[in-house]
C-alpha cells in the first residue's frame, strides 16, 4: 500500500499563488506516475497534471502556462506550483499514485484531498 499526504491548500484572491505538496509513504516502488486531480463543486473530477519517475509531463490545457508540477524522487514529493490562480480553480485536489503497470486515467492511490478556494 502507498500513502499520499496533501499540503499546501488555502484561500488566495484571483492572480494569485499557491503550492501544494504530496508526500508518498509505504510501498512507493511500485509507483511510477504522481500528479494531481482537482474536483470542483457539481463538476466532476478531472486530472490536472501528472510527472512520471522518468520526467514526463502532462498538463491539462486550462493551467498550462500557469502551473508547474514537479518531483523529487529521492524524496518521494510531488508538487504543484499554481500561479495566476482564476475563480475556475477553486477545487479540492487529489494527490494521485499510479503503479508502473497502471494508467493515469484510473490512478491506484489517493491522498485525502485538499481545499483550494480562489475568491476575492
Amino acid at each position: 500500500q502507498v500513502q499520499l499526504v496533501e499540503s499546501g491548500g488555502g484561500l488566495v484572491q484571483p492572480g494569485g499563488s499557491l503550492r501544494l505538496s504530496c508526500a508518498a509513504s509505504g510501498s512507493i516502488f511500485s509507483i511510477n506516475a504522481m500528479g494531481w486531480y482537482r474536483q470542483a463543486p457539481g463538476k466532476q473530477r478531472e486530472l490536472v497534471a501528472s510527472i512520471t519517475r522518468g520526467g514526463r509531463i502532462n498538463y491539462v490545457d486550462s493551467v498550462k502556462g500557469r502551473f508547474t508540477i514537479s518531483r523529487d524522487n529521492a524524496k518521494n514529493t510531488v508538487w504543484l506550483q499554481m500561479n495566476s490562480l482564476k475563480l475556475d480553480d477553486t477545487a479540492v485536489y487529489y494527490c494521485i499514485g499510479v503503479v508502473s503497470w497502471g494508467r493515469v486515467d484510473t490512478p491506484d492511490y489517493w491522498g485525502q484531498g485538499t481545499q483550494v478556494t480562489v475568491s476575492s
